[in-house]
């Protein structure tokens, strides 16, 4: 019984060290890169597709930019920081990690353009866009303690704003 009591401490200590590494290792930098890989290539996206209406050109655009972006956030991350005096561990895993989440956000709302038909290409595009930023959101609150109203507003905004500019770009 006595030694339940002096190992239940240790135990939660060691589960939230745990979850702290976890955190930091693989949640900040998947989520700092599809965060990053999601809005930045928003401008770029919807530019290219405005401004030609077409669904090919959109498509190679959105593809230049995702992997473009994933090899750019992969190195910017694994050179940022050797994990040493941050804890934040292995520099190459968090930039892999970085890397592809990036890739994996900006992806997601160019694969639409493989729809032939431009308006549609356009719509579903639009619609990954909502999902991605409520997904973005929900790991915000899951894994960063943020209200996910907060959480939403913010990428949200942030999001709309890097869309529009596209918009006005390809619109000109």
């Amino acid at each position: 019984m006595e030694s339940d009591k002096t190992t239940a401490p240790e135990t939660n200590h060691v589960r939230d060290d745990e979850r702290r590494r976890f955190i930091l290792q693989i949640v900040q930098p998947g989520l700092a890169g599809l965060m990053d890989g999601t809005v930045s290539s928003l401008a770029p996206l919807f530019a290219a597709a405005l401004a030609t209406r077409d669904s090919k050109t959109a498509f190679l655009v959105g593809l230049a930019t995702a992997v473009g972006a994933g090899i750019s956030m992969a190195f910017s991350e694994a050179l940022s920081d050797d994990g040493k005096i941050s804890g934040r561990g292995s520099p190459w895993l968090r930039g892999m990690i970085e890397g592809f989440m990036t890739f994996l956000g900006a992806i997601g709302h160019a694969l639409p353009f493989l729809i032939q038909k431009f308006e549609t290409a356009l719509i579903v595009a639009s619609v990954v866009v909502g999902a991605e930023l409520i997904a973005i959101a929900y790991i915000r609150k899951r894994y960063m303690d943020t209200p996910f109203l907060s959480a939403a507003f913010q990428v949200i905004v942030g999001g709309l704003i890097v869309l529009a500019a596209g918009i006005l770009i390809g619109k000109s």
